[in-house]
């Protein structure tokens, strides 16, 4: 598993930050240079994405491999102050580690940012993910590829061209054909357990979350995009309500899910981790 690590790497504090399903790392450059003078940030590539190897048997690809890749990159980096950061699937991760009494995490969690994500996932919002997801695609140059990125990413909310072009950067790779063209940077293979799932399957995935949920000690900050067709409002307000009684951030004009390149965004996130 390949990370990226920003901040003095003797900093005690470490912020782990957990991309998305589709995504990696370097998703949160702009957030790590904002919060790296204070913290050590770490920002791995989940297994299958990015710089990080690929599973021989895809059935891996799902939230327990995940979890348990995160307990040996957080052994190795032996905080003694631990704070999480997961966007979408990177907040399931937190989610995971965070609810269980019994994970032999080196430090609990402090704090704990849950990105437009919860117990409760719109069964659209999987539908609307499963008819990209696995298609990595032929692209001239990293711009094309953007332009395609862009074309099914508008909930990410307004991004300058520069902005946008800085995070698909790093989601391509040139393919080995020696053809010049790139394609996205995952395992096309991360599809096959997603595709798997049925609204019965995930009924009960949305029950054990709720109970993950429940058992979070860390105080928890849960970020929505006003416009988030995968967290509703309903589910939000009952983050609010029961396990860690989440503080609620809604962000206007954004839908799923925010990338912290805005600054206003990188301060509500700074603002939780540091302020007392």
């Amino acid at each position: 598993m390949a990370y990226w690590e920003w901040g003095d790497p003797a900093n005690p504090h470490v912020v782990l930050c957990a991309h998305g399903l589709s995504r990696q790392g370097r998703d949160f450059d702009a957030l790590a240079k904002t919060l790296c003078s204070e913290l050590r940030v770490v920002c791995p590539d989940v297994v299958g994405r990015g710089r990080s190897d690929w599973l021989k048997d895809p059935a891996g690809y799902q939230i327990p491999t995940y979890a348990a890749d995160m307990l040996v990159l957080l052994a190795h980096l032996k905080p003694t102050t631990l704070d999480w950061v997961g966007t979408s699937m990177g907040g399931l991760i937190g989610m995971a580690l965070c609810g269980q009494a019994d994970v032999p995490l080196p430090v609990p969690v402090r704090r704990l940012v849950l990105n437009d994500v919860g117990p409760t996932i719109q069964w659209q919002a999987l539908q609307r993910i499963g008819t990209y997801l696995g298609q990595t695609g032929r692209f001239d140059s990293v711009q094309q590829a953007a332009d395609a990125m862009w074309a099914i990413s508008r909930g990410f909310g307004p991004h300058t061209p520069e902005q946008w072009l800085a995070l698909s950067q790093h989601m391509v790779k040139p393919l080995e054909d020696g053809s010049g063209q790139v394609t996205l940077h995952y395992d096309p293979s991360i599809g096959v357990p997603f595709r798997a799932v049925t609204p019965e399957l995930a009924a009960q995935g949305e029950a054990m979350l709720w109970h993950l949920y429940d058992g979070i000690k860390a105080q928890t900050l849960l970020i929505r995009g006003a416009q988030s067709d995968l967290l509703s409002r309903e589910t939000a307000h009952a983050m609010t309500q029961r396990g860690p009684k989440a503080r609620l951030v809604e962000l206007e004009g954004i839908g799923h899910a925010p990338t912290f390149v805005a600054r206003d965004q990188q301060d509500v996130i700074k603002s939780f981790l540091l302020t007392s």
